[in-house]
């Protein structure tokens, strides 16, 4: 399932890396893409979007739907 999240906060390459990370604890099969200039983050994972929402929130960054 293809999920789609703004996510505000990401500034820089190690940023992006630990919404990945976050994402992977999750579900470590999921397909992520980032741009990071549109504060877009799009993952391709069966997990529901509230747990993967959260993970990335609980990394400090601010999530809103897509």
């Amino acid at each position: 399932m293809n999920q789609i999240f703004q996510v505000t906060g990401m500034t820089c390459g190690h940023c992006e890396m630990a919404v990945k990370r976050a994402i992977q604890n999750v579900d470590p099969q999921a397909q992520i893409q980032i741009e990071r200039q549109l504060n877009k983050v799009e993952v391709q994972s069966q997990q529901p979007r509230e747990l993967l929402a959260k993970a990335i929130a609980e990394e400090g960054y601010a999530v809103a739907a897509g």
